[in-house]
């Protein structure tokens, strides 16, 4: 499927589901702004995660009480009702954070996903353990390409499984990670898709629109709150052990 068709299939479904429930001209409002460093994932001991580093921001979505989060390089804050989220023209990263985070929330207040809200402190150093026993228990040891830098995957990954990853941050890319090359996610990435077994993939993927790269007929798994409602929408695979 390429991006097109992808994204296409996305926004149907999710206008569906708003029609369906009643919900677009509903006029309760939405507002989503850039969470603090503090706020999006508390004190960890690690700081190497690219939100600490102010590569990403978290932008956080209320729609009747339910939160939904993405990731994004252009945080900024906005206030509408559902039916200007769904209908506005998504011209930069930051509208689509806005689309994403909304879907999120929306799709939390409906029940079809959970776990939106990024966990905190020592939390991502456990969803890394727990992800190394999940991958384990459910596809034995395969070689991963992991998509994304996400610092306590990486190392734990590494320690357990055959790794190679990539990452569109320039001050990664060309240097050893916990004993990882960080290979240029801004080039061709054929080779790793075709040496590995499996990918995890951040969910960031789908907010900056490289999400049906990773997208190939081997398992996939995404990892983080900003996939939440796209997974349950278009029936991916998704690992989030520590998010609320």
């Amino acid at each position: 499927m390429n991006k097109n068709e992808f994204y296409a299939d996305l926004f149907h479904n999710f206008r569906k589901l708003v029609e369906d429930n009643g919900l677009l001209n509903d006029e309760v409002k939405i507002t989503g702004r850039a969470l603090t460093v503090e706020e999006a994932i508390g004190n960890t001991e690690r700081k190497d995660f690219p939100i600490i580093k102010g590569k990403e921001k978290l932008l956080q979505a209320d729609f009747k009480g339910a939160k939904g989060q993405a990731f994004t390089d252009m945080p900024n804050n906005f206030h509408g009702n559902l039916k200007q989220i769904i209908e506005m023209p998504l011209r930069t990263n930051f509208d689509t954070a806005v689309y994403i985070a909304t879907l999120n929330a929306v799709c939390r207040y409906l029940g079809m996903t959970y776990k939106t809200v990024h966990c905190k402190d020592g939390e991502p150093e456990k969803c890394a353990l727990e992800l190394v026993e999940y991958i384990k228990n459910k596809y034995g040891n395969p070689k991963i390409a992991l998509i994304g830098f996400q610092p306590a995957m990486l190392e734990n990954l590494n320690k357990n499984y055959k790794v190679r990853i990539v990452d569109l941050d320039a001050n990664n890319i060309g240097k050893v990670k916990y004993g990882v090359m960080v290979e240029d996610g801004s080039k061709p990435i054929e080779d790793l898709l075709n040496w590995c077994d499996i990918v995890v993939a951040t969910g960031s993927t789908v907010a900056n629109k490289t999400i049906t790269s990773v997208l190939i007929d081997k398992p996939t798994i995404f990892f983080g709150t900003t996939l939440a409602g796209t997974a349950a929408l278009m029936k991916l695979e998704r690992f989030c052990a520590c998010s609320k």
